[in-house]
């Protein structure tokens, strides 16, 4: 047996990314929680980093905890096929980048009022409240009362 200064201990609770997962997950499922990291993102960042997906978070050392929420922080640097990022070809960039927590709703937030801002069709359909990708809206999305098919008295002859 080693020191204590050689185990690793434990933890319930791990921060990665401003996020607290939880140490008895499986690593690959525990960082699909971040809000922007998908399960087959999350095992395609475990394979790149050479860690296995299905080890525990919180008996991993501290230092690859931190690289780890390095690598989260900047995905769009791991060298990954542009199709798997969630932000291609920004509209104000042009670059490619991958957005996580906080920073993909702001940005999503942003889109949908500079959508908004320019009058495109979508950004009418966002105003009105209304279904934006082409979806049925006859009979689906209505909102408001509801007001159902009155019925007579006497029922059916």
């Amino acid at each position: 047996m080693g020191s204590m200064s050689e185990v690793e201990e434990f933890r319930h609770v791990v921060r990665v990314a401003g996020v607290d997962l939880p140490g008895d997950m499986a690593l690959a499922y525990a960082i699909s929680w971040i809000k922007g990291i998908g399960i087959n993102l999350a095992h395609i960042i475990c394979r790149k980093m050479e860690l296995p997906p299905d080890a525990k978070l919180g008996a991993l050392p501290e230092e690859k905890i931190e690289e780890l929420d390095k690598v989260l922080r900047n995905v769009h640097e791991l060298n990954l096929p542009s199709w798997l990022l969630n932000r291609r070809r920004d509209p104000f960039t042009g670059e490619d980048r991958h957005l996580i927590t906080s920073d993909l709703v702001f940005t999503v937030r942003q889109d949908i009022e500079f959508m908004k801002k320019i009058n495109s069709w979508k950004g009418f359909r966002h105003k009105l409240g209304l279904k934006v990708r082409g979806q049925r809206s006859r009979v689906t999305g209505r909102t408001g009362l509801t007001i159902g098919v009155s019925r007579r008295k006497g029922g059916r002859r």
